[in-house]
């Protein structure tokens, strides 16, 4: 991205994260001068598994926002180092038991989180919500669900579910809702699905808490390592 391109792109940032510290934010990250992958320590998860499982969606238009994201280049699951070795951790456990992982979202850029912000204050665009926030107020996804700060943005976070494969077949659990479904119906242990639904992400909670992730009660396929490397540091580079 050229720099005057990128000017008006920082400033949408800063101004995301001053709003987090005023908001009262603990511990209000740092924006990451790094420019590249690279520089930030990210690596691509196919380099620990070739043939890992994805659908990200926030390079195409199969997502809340309706849209390619800002900041999703290609449709890749970058992640710093140690998030992707325990991640690879976790895929070799579950393929003993003819299981396998599937990636929705990983890494997410800085301008990605503001591209989101923005939607959300845009009343006119319904154009998602009967798929993706049917019992809400666009409104209500603020705060809880879409915030200025995500912890995608520092590397260690996953949106994920999972699939059993047989034969060479491989088939999503059924987990109750699809991905990024804003809803009571979506927290880990909402009261209303059923038992086996439960009993699926209950299986993908054990499976990465055995390697040290931790799931977000609100969102089922969400996970972030812990401890994370980067707590303090939030990345804006492109995922590419």
């Amino acid at each position: 991205m050229r720099r005057r391109a990128l000017i008006p792109v920082l400033l949408a940032l800063g101004s995301l994260l001053a709003a987090a510290a005023s908001a009262g934010t603990a511990d209000a990250p740092v924006l990451s001068d790094a420019r590249t992958a690279a520089a930030a320590g990210l690596v691509d998860i196919r380099t620990r598994v070739p043939d890992i499982a994805e659908d990200i969606r926030y390079a195409g238009r199969d997502n809340f926002v309706g849209a390619p994201v800002d900041g999703y280049l290609a449709a890749k699951c970058l992640l710093l180092a140690p998030a992707a070795d325990a991640l690879a951790r976790v895929e070799r456990q579950l393929r003993t038991r003819h299981l396998r992982l599937k990636i929705w979202d990983c890494y997410r850029p800085a301008r990605a989180v503001a591209h989101f912000v923005r939607w959300a204050h845009d009343p006119g665009d319904l154009r998602t919500r009967a798929q993706h926030y049917p019992q809400l107020q666009k409104s209500q996804l603020l705060g809880d669900y879409i915030a200025p700060v995500s912890g995608h943005s520092r590397g260690a976070t996953v949106d994920l579910t999972l699939l059993r494969c047989a034969d060479g077949d491989c088939t999503a659990l059924d987990m109750g809702t699809g991905f990024d479904f804003f809803g009571a119906r979506a927290h880990t242990d909402a009261a209303s699905i059923t038992a086996q639904q439960r009993a699926n992400r209950r299986l993908l909670v054990e499976a990465m808490a055995r390697q040290g992730f931790r799931n977000y009660p609100l969102e089922w396929w969400h996970y972030t390592l812990q401890p994370e490397p980067a707590a303090a540091v939030i990345f804006d580079v492109p995922v590419q």
